[in-house]
């Protein structure tokens, strides 16, 4: 039951970020594109590219990072369980449990940054975007970054992995 549930969050969260990412990169590059092409043949330099783009990297950092916990693509250092292999279980329990710590940081006070944003009420230069709306990537990423967390303690405790692998053919 709890490995069913574990692959439909799985499928769910995946198509979220895998989409979200691909249409906002998708969207960074077609307006950048713009920007070029308009600075070269009419001499018009558009100013809100560039702030979209760096709004784009932002919020693709952020969720690109809940990706990584499930590929399991963080940076770590390996020397000492490469050393002393009898190391390597507690040091991924402990890497497991810095990462709880610092998703449960983003969460909480991404939270607090949100909210204070929306208090304020403060929107960015050009775009007029509330960055309300941007500062809620840090409590989005928080909380995937924990549920991809989980399926992968699951997947150590278990021995069962949660997404399927991918078929050829």
């Amino acid at each position: 039951m709890m490995r069913r549930t574990l692959q439909v969050l799985d499928k769910v969260l995946s198509f979220f970020e895998e989409w979200s990412l691909f249409l906002a990169v998708m969207a960074a590059l077609l307006t950048l594109f713009v920007s070029v092409v308009t600075r070269y043949t009419i001499t018009y330099t558009l100013t809100w590219p560039e702030e979209l783009v760096r709004e784009v990297i932002v919020y693709t950092t952020f969720v690109g990072c809940a990706a990584g916990v499930k590929k399991r693509a963080l940076i770590r250092i390996d020397a000492l369980p490469n050393l002393f292999p009898a190391l390597k279980r507690p040091l991924e329990f402990l890497s497991h449990l810095s990462l709880l710590g610092f998703a449960g940081f983003i969460t909480w006070f991404g939270v607090k940054m949100a909210l204070f944003q929306h208090q304020m009420g403060m929107k960015t230069i050009i775009l007029q975007v509330p960055q309300v709306v941007l500062y809620s990537i840090l409590p989005l990423m928080g909380v995937l970054m924990l549920f991809r967390l989980f399926h992968v303690l699951y997947e150590d405790f278990s021995g069962h992995p949660v997404h399927e692998p991918k078929r050829e053919g």
